[in-house]
């Protein structure tokens, strides 16, 4: 394959190779957890042969399904986790479909129950989860440039560069980026 040909990305690969392994472990069939977390057969049949690449709602239902937190999904992808991260070698992961940009500043390590992410979202770019992937979790969300408007516990927020919210997610949450810039922000999540 030439370098400039389009192929599957590596990370969705070994998420499609993951997701089809948790299933597994299960012993669902792809109908069960189609049932189980609302998402097409053929939808999660694609992720996990790495056809297309997951948005960040459908990794959230799943995680809801499995337990987990993105984080913790997308860190069970990647090699041993490190005490030192270094930023070259922090997983970015993109959901191209919303705009959104998620970097993995320090992914969630055995005997630890925080990790940070930092997420950028595109102006004009709005992105709901209907549930949490673990009910209860603590959520920090300090913007760093720009503006969010995020929604919790059917209450709306805006978000300044500097501000800070600070959250237990137990139902929906939406963020969007009305613009007219792009938002970059720190999310610190803590297991309950």
């Amino acid at each position: 394959m030439k370098h400039d040909e389009p192929g599957p990305d590596p990370v969705d690969t070994r998420l499609g190779v993951r997701l089809a392994a948790l299933r597994a472990e299960r012993g669902w069939s792809l109908g069960e957890l189609a049932e189980r977390s609302g998402v097409s057969k053929s939808t999660l049949s694609r992720a996990e042969r790495a056809e297309i690449s997951p948005t960040a709602s459908l990794l959230n239902r799943l995680c809801g399904v499995y337990g987990r937190t993105m984080s913790q999904l997308l860190s069970e992808v990647e090699a041993e986790p490190a005490l030192l991260i270094r930023g070259a070698d922090q997983t970015v992961w993109e959901d191209r479909a919303s705009g959104f940009v998620r970097r993995s500043v320090s992914p969630p390590h055995a005997g630890l129950r925080g990790e940070l992410v930092e997420g950028r979202l595109a102006a004009g770019a709005d992105i709901a989860y209907d549930r949490p992937p673990v009910p209860g979790l603590e959520q920090h969300i300090w913007v760093l440039e720009g503006a969010l408007d995020v929604t919790a516990q059917d209450a709306e927020h805006h978000l300044g560069t500097g501000d800070c919210l600070r959250l237990r997610v137990w139902g929906p949450t939406r963020f969007r980026c009305a613009g007219p810039d792009p938002v970059r922000y720190v999310l610190a999540v803590v297991l309950p």
